[in-house]
């Protein structure tokens, strides 16, 4: 690699190369000098990132740090499947091992987070003035393993006092954040 991948500086004695542990492509030091950990490339002290690479590892440290335990602790909703219009009492938890949406009611359903094509959140409260909305539910759109046919789940937080609507929400908005993380790291 003779140039710098981001700002085609010439590499020569003075201005060395440098690669980002994320990406693995060639910088100079003034495009790769930002220093951030990686822990699950097993990165334990910070290292040597581009900037575009920083930035998603610092959401992904954010998104490891809080909004994670979030999902994995799960919150109940009401899930009607496809255009069903009965719904059951369903506890919406992600998996220990972070790969399957499950679900626990009367019924059981595990879906596979790879085969997630859309998440819409459902908000309320919006107002014109650009005012504070809050995550009432959410429609889920996946492929059925072995097959081509797409499912879709509608969760809505429950409006009972058996239902904690403030950890619905938190999980809506982690799950939203997270829908967000895949997106990204899909388009790289």
């Amino acid at each position: 690699c003779p140039r710098c991948m981001q700002c085609d500086t010439k590499f020569d004695f003075i201005t060395r190369k440098h690669h980002c542990r994320r990406c693995g492509k060639c910088f100079c030091d003034k495009c790769c000098s930002k220093k951030v950990p990686l822990p699950r490339m097993c990165f334990v002290d910070p290292v040597r990132q581009c900037v575009e690479c920083a930035l998603v590892s610092q959401k992904e440290t954010e998104f490891y740090d809080k909004q994670l335990k979030v999902l994995m602790n799960g919150a109940t909703f009401f899930v009607t499947l496809g255009t069903s219009d009965k719904s059951e009492l369903m506890v919406c938890r992600l998996s220990n091992n972070q790969r399957y949406l499950v679900l626990d009611g009367d019924s059981h359903y595990e879906i596979e987070i790879i085969q997630i094509s859309t998440v819409q959140i459902l908000t309320e409260g919006f107002t014109p003035g650009g005012g504070n909305t809050r995550a009432i539910g959410m429609i889920l759109q996946y492929k059925v393993p072995g097959s081509e046919e797409v499912t879709q789940m509608k969760f809505t937080a429950g409006e009972d006092f058996s239902c904690n609507k403030k950890l619905s929400a938190s999980w809506l908005a982690a799950m939203h954040k997270a829908t967000k993380l895949l997106y990204e790291s899909r388009d790289q």
